[in-house]
């Protein structure tokens, strides 16, 4: 197997092919967690947010993966504080916060990291000099946050004490489906390798299109749209928690966090179209991450542009649709060149809090097409250690 693109998913179907007892070779053209998988919220967590749109099943899966991941990797993975202020003006009642958290709550089988409570008025002062004008409620729950690159380094690090093989810097050049196996090129420092695969898996998320423009023939792609998320470092104290607040200018949620010792606060969904590798903050995503800061905390009362010291913005894959890019399903898709035998699979889309399950029913739906092998692992018992970051030259 032959995995293209070297973030959360590449590495998590790394691990798990490996774990399975699979033959695993890993091409990255830059690092490890270079694009989106450095650039997200930070995130381990059910998604309270998507039970709004009805995806009762990604919360679930989510939430049951956030507890996996709390018990393999406790050095990366850790529980948060999250505090959601109702106020007179925002759109969703205490009632509704209420019921949502509470769905949340059985959804993660009312463990005590699942649980909620309405914070009592007394404390709302302790909370990080949160506006407390026409504040009606606080709810505070738990939720996981990470070093997403980190994580993304323990998962390729336990792939490779697997036996899976990583290639780093190199770039996939070409591949041509056969009946049984891909003959495959690619290069590393200028040098051109050949290798035959019976499966390669394509994960590199906003550039998986431009990954299939390179077998020949080219097979049918699924057509997406490249969502970005932007975010805000200050140079303030981080605050205690989470705090998971309404946006007045469209109801969207955005955080303001820990990050660093700092403050940051994300994110925004903004269409993109161009290079993903030039993707960065719009200024007027910048302003519009400072005017909510600004809304919710007295102390970023006139927060501008100039007062961020450090912005970011990674790229999500969502469905092609028409209409706001915030109400669009979050599902992973496999796609594949074709139905019997396949040769050729692209994974779309995707959590980073799935990531091990959706690696896991990646191989497990592949399998057929793959020799069978005896199992090493099952990563649902894989410890996941911190690890310094790797030099871009692994070859």
């Amino acid at each position: 197997m032959v995995i293209i693109g070297g973030g959360i998913h590449g590495a998590g179907v790394a691990q798990a092919a490996a774990a399975a007892g699979y033959s695993v070779l890993v091409l990255e053209k830059t690092a490890i967690a270079h694009g989106t998988s450095s650039q997200s919220s930070k995130l381990i967590h059910g998604g309270l947010r998507y039970l709004e749109s009805g995806q009762i099943k990604l919360v679930f899966e989510c939430l049951s993966e956030r507890s996996l991941l709390l018990e393999l990797a406790p050095e990366l993975v850790r529980l948060e504080s999250f505090f959601i202020p109702i106020y007179k003006h925002t759109k969703r009642r205490s009632w509704e916060i209420r019921a949502g958290l509470s769905i949340y709550a059985a959804l993660g089988k009312f463990k005590r990291d699942a649980r909620f409570v309405k914070v009592p008025e007394a404390e709302w002062k302790n909370l990080d000099g949160i506006s407390l004008v026409n504040l009606q409620a606080v709810y505070k729950y738990n939720d996981g946050a990470t070093d997403d690159a980190a994580l993304t380094r323990a998962v390729i690090e336990s792939a490779k004490s697997l036996g899976a093989q990583l290639k780093m810097p190199a770039e996939f050049i070409s591949a041509i489906p056969g009946d049984d196996v891909n003959d495959i090129k690619y290069s590393v420092n200028g040098t051109i390798y050949s290798c035959k695969a019976r499966l390669l898996v394509n994960t590199a998320g906003p550039w998986a299109n431009a990954v299939l423009e390179k077998v020949t023939p080219i097979p049918a792609k699924r057509e997406f749209d490249l969502v970005s998320g932007a975010h805000i470092i200050l140079n303030e104290t981080a605050p205690s928690g989470i705090y998971y607040v309404e946006a007045p200018q469209d109801q969207r949620a955005v955080f303001v966090m820990p990050w660093k010792g700092k403050t940051m606060i994300g994110t925004t969904e903004t269409v993109f179209s161009g290079d993903p590798s030039e993707v960065t903050p719009l200024p007027e995503e910048e302003t519009y991450l400072c005017d909510v800061a600004s809304s919710y905390f007295p102390k970023f009362k006139d927060l501008t542009r100039e007062k961020i010291i450090e912005s970011f913005a990674g790229l999500r894959v969502l469905p092609h649709a028409s209409g706001k890019a915030f109400s669009r399903p979050r599902e992973t898709t496999f796609h594949v060149d074709k139905k019997l035998a396949p040769r050729i699979a692209t994974i779309y889309g995707g959590k980073l809090t799935a990531y091990r399950v959706t690696a896991e029913k990646f191989v497990e739906k592949f399998s057929a097409a793959l020799p069978r092998r005896k199992r090493k692992a099952e990563t649902n018992k894989l410890p996941l250690k911190p690890t310094q970051a790797a030099p871009r030259k692994q070859v």
